[in-house]
C-alpha cells in the first residue's frame, strides 16, 4: 500500500510543479493555491508512505516521478522542446527509478 501512496504523491507533485509554472511567481491566484494544496497533499503522502519504505528510496521515486511527469506535462501541454537528449535524459532517471524499485525491500 505504501507504494501506492508514494506513486499518488507523485502525481500530486506534478500537479503542484504545473500549477506553479501557471501562477506565473505566484500572481495569480488560483493557480497559486493549487500549488500549495498540492504541496501539502504530495508532502503528507510521501510523510505516509515513508512510515514503511525507506528515506532515500520513498524520496528518489517521489521525485523522479514529479521529475518525469512535469517533462511529460511540458513537452505535450506547455510546447517545451523534445529533444533526443532530454528523452536519453528522462530515460536514463526512469531507469534509476526501476533499479530502486528492484533493490528496495517490498
Amino acid at each position: 500500500m505504501a507504494w501506492v501512496i508514494l506513486i499518488i504523491a507523485g502525481l500530486f507533485e506534478v500537479l503542484w510543479a504545473v500549477a506553479m509554472k501557471q501562477s506565473q511567481g505566484f500572481t495569480r491566484l488560483w493557480p497559486s493555491l493549487v500549488t500549495l494544496v498540492g504541496m501539502l497533499i504530495s508532502f503528507a503522502l510521501l510523510s505516509w508512505s515513508m512510515r514503511s519504505l525507506p528515506l532515500g528510496t520513498a524520496y528518489m521515486i517521489w521525485t523522479g516521478i514529479g521529475a518525469i511527469g512535469a517533462f511529460a506535462v511540458g513537452i505535450v501541454f506547455l510546447g517545451e522542446a523534445f529533444t533526443p537528449l532530454r528523452l536519453i535524459a528522462a530515460i536514463l532517471i526512469v531507469s534509476g527509478l526501476a533499479l530502486m524499485k528492484l533493490a528496495s525491500p517490498a
